[in-house]
């Protein structure tokens, strides 16, 4: 089964809103074997609503739209619907007495523009909204399904799975989508995209997608099948494979974000880290902290912009910061030393960089950035160059950061062996 969906609200054609709810409605479809082929945003007018619901029904057999429900004068998808199917809209008493009396509880008196909410087009099943006033509704007609849900999130996501949810599953043809989530750092869209081609054009069964995110590239494997064993050994041998053509560089499996992948590496080898920060500005602290349980294995750290701070805060000797320049490999590892040493953490972390857009120079331009990592044994340094603007240079500093983190340990704090296998 082929699916739309239709998001409803001229306020998501700003940039205030966002559309969220196609993401969740999304990921429960696939879970049900039924693949969304469209989304829509439609403001709120009723041509242009008519027009994309008459080229949806065309085209697919599953309608999905989210908002448009509410009593003001611009919430139009129950009338465009039933006059685009040919259905009066009735008044549905049960459901005038509801919103009269979620009114009564809030002390308030209904207004009469509540009344549209009643109306419902004839034969619709409505779906009832313990957690707001628009119920939704479901229609089938000419062999096609729509479920009209309010736009509201807190509404929506129980209302699909309570109601909308066994109504699908009894329609399941058993075939549903399989996905594995990889994504890879340090390397560059087209390099990844070199060395896993030959792998992925194996698999004619398997929908491969490769994206560009900001200091990471991610891998989606997608297939639709109803053999579950036939899905896990193809995803399975899929991703050995490019274990093998990427080696390190894949640092999850899962979808994890590299804080996450790196916060469990933490927990598992009962490490501490610490972090002076110059120009990610305490990003970095920023993203281990996100984790729930960071305080087993995150003890503190400084965001040190000015030469004073470096050496007051981080022990960075004034002399390196005169002689080699505050945006140093030097001065990057008396960081990481100095931050280790006065939180007593298993690792410091120390950043530098110029995120721009100026304080360049033609020795030292904008995006270059030194990250160290100073351990027991010793310390860990890269020098770079980033592009792109002040955030995502920042963005970039921290990644790095987080991956340093990540290889150290699992080398177990020695140096990586030379991934000949992976560049053949």
């Amino acid at each position: 089964m082929k699916a739309e969906i239709i998001a409803v609200g001229s306020e998501m054609l700003t940039p205030d809103r966002i559309d969220t709810n196609s993401l969740f409605l999304t990921e429960e479809l696939n879970k049900l074997g039924i693949e969304v082929v469209r989304k829509s945003i439609v403001g709120d007018n009723r041509d242009y609503l008519s027009a994309a619901f008459h080229e949806a029904l065309e085209r697919v057999e599953l309608i999905i739209a989210s908002g448009g429900l509410g009593p003001t004068e611009d919430d139009l998808t129950r009338e465009t619907v039933a006059d685009l199917l040919g259905r009066k809209l009735v008044l549905n008493n049960a459901i005038l007495q509801y919103i009269e009396g979620r009114f009564r509880q809030l002390g308030r008196e209904m207004p009469a523009v509540n009344v549209r909410q009643a109306m419902v087009p004839e034969g619709a099943e409505v779906l009832e909204n313990p957690r707001g006033s628009a119920p939704g509704l479901w229609l089938e007609a000419r062999g096609r399904r729509i479920a009209l849900l309010p736009g509201p999130p807190r509404e929506l996501k129980p209302m699909f799975h309570e109601q909308v949810l066994p109504r699908l599953e009894r329609l399941g043809s058993g075939i549903r989508m399989f996905h594995r989530e990889l994504r890879v750092a340090g390397m560059g869209e087209s390099a990844v995209e070199q060395r896993i081609k030959p792998i992925y054009t194996r698999y004619a069964d398997v929908n491969t997608t490769i994206l560009a995110a900001p200091g990471e590239i991610q891998i989606h494997l997608r297939l639709w099948t109803g053999d579950a064993a036939h899905a896990q050994k193809t995803l399975d041998d899929i991703t050995q494979s490019f274990q093998l053509a990427l080696a390190d560089r894949i640092f999850s499996q899962d979808g994890s974000s590299m804080e996450e992948v790196v916060a469990h590496i933490l927990s598992m080898n009962n490490a501490t880290i610490s972090a002076a920060e110059s120009c990610t500005g305490g990003l970095l602290a920023q993203r281990l902290t996100t984790i729930a349980g960071s305080s087993s294995y995150f003890l503190g750290g400084v965001v040190c912009y000015s030469n004073e701070l470096k050496t007051a805060w981080a022990d960075v000797p004034p002399e390196l910061i005169l002689s080699k320049g505050a945006v140093s490999s030097e001065v990057a590892i008396a960081l990481a030393h100095g931050i280790r040493r006065s939180t007593g953490s298993t690792l410091g972390v120390g950043i530098t960089g110029i995120a721009g857009p100026g304080g360049g120079s033609e020795e030292k331009p904008v995006g270059t950035v030194h990250v160290a990592i100073s351990h027991a044994a010793g310390v860990k340094e890269r020098g770079t160059r980033f592009p792109g603007d002040r955030e995502t240079i920042r963005w970039h500093a921290s990644q790095l950061a987080l991956d340093m983190v990540r290889i150290h340990f699992l080398y177990n704090g020695g140096e990586p062996p030379a991934r000949t296998s992976a560049r053949s």
